[in-house]
């Protein structure tokens, strides 16, 4: 692991990211939105993932005060990622250490405060499984998790649903928790807006179709199964349909044997992991997206992503969604597996070009109002008690 000089005593924040960035995603994305704003304040940005990224993704992290670490196997919590961050809380001495992606039985907390870190925080980014209901947990356990994460200063949960789940298991006094919902950066989504017509010819989906989008992992808990039954329905009833699966994952192969069986191999594409849906314009390809889970996400980035892109989303009943998507108004909800349902509202909007660009603009109108970039991040910055600084580069935000 590389350790550069530390720059003079500016205050330190070390963020841990339990992720690989392969690509330009979420996390990625929120790297830089907090890096940005942790030099308007003067600030020095540690951002530590479990691999070195690769050139693109180093080029969009990269900034004035950023360095870019490296711990391995951060979200196993073992002994090789404990020294590596041991490492760098010695060598940077930050005042702030954020968890992310990482479990919440730790004892990185109690690490940090041995090295002398004032604040630690914990970002909850975790889906629950299908059904999961929220439950106190027994005596012990309550006793024991509040004796490891004790040094923790305060819990982030990125929806209500998040909150409602950790706050019922009452592993550590409500006042710690708070919701902040994750969130999407604006101006790129605009800029993206520009790149449809290139995202459709690099993958050959003819300009005539009329295209539905869902970027996830390829796997049951997604709900692919459901969306490729909906899909035969649709193209049933309108031909010119045409769906985007975009993503990786173990079930790719069955997926794409399904849809073949289907006979729907003119009528879907499987584009493989895209490296940044936002520049590079899948969502501005589509006229509908669709987050069709089974499981109880916690949030649902991607259709935050899809609606500040001006797209209508068709997305299930479940965990966070339901906060996202206001039934009737940005999209429809429909209940997990509910096949029919999931046609049944992408054949509406398909057939109704107004009904979809009325929808697309309250969708973002949504996202300005709740799920703005610099406003949910500003607010994590305010949780460490750094106050905003005027400078040129805030007053251009402002």
């Amino acid at each position: 692991m590389r350790l550069p000089q530390s720059p003079a005593r500016a205050k330190t924040v070390v963020s841990v990211f339990g992720i690989d960035p392969y690509r330009i995603g979420a996390g990625e994305v929120y790297a830089r939105e907090i890096s940005g704003q942790l030099e308007e304040r003067g600030c020095h940005s540690v951002l530590c993932f479990l691999a070195e990224p690769p050139e693109p993704v180093r080029r969009f992290l990269q900034g004035p005060n950023v360095t870019l670490e490296v711990i391995e196997d951060s979200w196993k919590i073992g002994w090789k990622a404990m020294r590596q961050l041991d490492a760098v809380l010695k060598h940077y001495r930050p005042e702030i250490l954020h968890l992310y992606f990482t479990g919440f039985l730790s004892v990185y907390p109690w690490l940090a405060r041995m090295r002398g870190v004032e604040q630690v925080f914990f970002t909850d980014q975790a889906s629950r499984p299908e059904g999961y209901v929220p439950a106190r947990r027994p005596a012990w356990k309550r006793v024991l998790m509040r004796g490891i994460n004790h040094p923790v200063t305060r819990v982030i949960c990125v929806s209500d649903y998040g909150y409602r789940c950790f706050t019922a298991m009452d592993l550590l006094p409500e006042e710690r928790f708070t919701r902040i919902y994750n969130s999407v950066d604006l101006t790129r989504a605009a800029e993206g807006l520009r790149q449809g017509w290139a995202f459709r010819r690099k993958y050959g989906i003819p300009d005539d179709r009329l295209v539905v989008a869902q970027v996830s992992w390829l796997i049951p808990e997604k709900g692919i199964g459901d969306l490729l039954e909906a899909a035969r329905i649709v193209v049933e009833r309108e031909p010119r349909a045409h769906f985007v699966l975009a993503g990786s994952g173990s079930h790719a192969g069955e997926y794409k044997r399904k849809a073949w069986e289907y006979g729907l191999n003119e009528h879907v594409t499987f584009t493989g992991v895209v490296q940044d849906p936002l520049a590079e314009g899948l969502y501005a390809a589509a006229d509908v997206a669709c987050q069709v889970s089974r499981w109880e996400e916690v949030f649902g980035y991607v259709i935050a992503e899809a609606m500040a892109s001006n797209r209508p989303v068709v997305g299930t009943r479940v965990g966070g969604i339901p906060e996202i998507i206001e039934d009737g108004r940005s999209g429809y909800l429909v209940e997990r597996g509910d096949v029919h349902a999931i046609a049944d509202s992408l054949l509406r909007l398909l057939a109704d070009r107004p009904l979809r660009e009325r929808m697309g603009r309250a969708a973002r109108q949504a996202v300005q109002e709740r799920f703005d970039h610099r406003q949910n991040v500003a607010q994590v910055l305010n949780l460490y008690g750094l106050a905003p600084v005027y400078t040129r580069k805030a007053a251009a935000h402002a």
